[in-house]
């Protein structure tokens, strides 16, 4: 009985967590992060192949390793590679939908923002390291976990470390290579300069 009750706390827990933070999609990181004064993080996401995460699922290549896999739907539908080029596939991010979904009418402005936002889930964004952006995409939040008033935890920003990476770059890939966290991160980084101004 105790395993039960420790079980479905767990659960439970894990439910309000996953509630109190959502996946909001890289563009709205774009408008803080893309100056130079800033550090320029969305340019230099832009550049990476990061960015082209969920392009590369729409080749051929990826079709074969789909077939050679024996996956039952292409690899832009497959939960065995959107889990890793899609943001928070599974955990209310991003979501298989069909065409209709992504040409709401004219008149649907509520479509069309969930549209926007889908189409924002895609590639390995921000939030797929960072976690879940809807409590610190403020430029309030951000100064207060910045000069530490905040501890970017307790609004959903995830502290990134070579676990974080190896979530996805491991030998569950299919074109997975060996993996060195260092030289990764050297291309990948993007720390951020000053604090934000006020």
């Amino acid at each position: 009985m105790k395993v039960i009750t420790l079980s479905l706390a767990f659960i439970f827990c894990s439910f309000i967590q996953a509630a109190d933070f959502e996946y909001v999609g890289t563009n709205k990181c774009k408008s803080c992060h893309k100056s130079a004064k800033k550090g320029e993080q969305y340019v230099k996401w832009e550049a990476s192949s990061h960015s082209k995460a969920f392009a590369t699922l729409l080749t051929e290549k990826a079709v074969a390793i789909a077939k050679e896999m024996k996956l039952e739907t292409a690899p832009h539908e497959s939960a065995e590679c959107l889990i890793c080029h899609t943001v928070g596939f599974g955990s209310g991010g991003y979501e298989v939908q069909d065409e209709a979904f992504y040409n709401p009418a004219d008149d649907d402005k509520k479509g069309k923002k969930a549209a926007k936002r889908m189409l924002n889930l895609q590639n390995v964004g921000c939030e797929s390291c960072h976690g879940p952006g809807s409590k610190y995409k403020s430029k309030k939040v951000m100064q207060a976990i910045y000069t530490g008033a905040t501890k970017g935890l307790d609004v959903g920003m995830n502290e990134v470390s070579k676990e974080t990476c190896l979530e996805c770059h491991n030998e569950k890939s299919p074109t997975s290579k060996e993996f060195n966290f260092e030289e990764m991160l050297a291309k990948i980084s993007h720390p951020m300069p000053e604090a934000p101004e006020k």
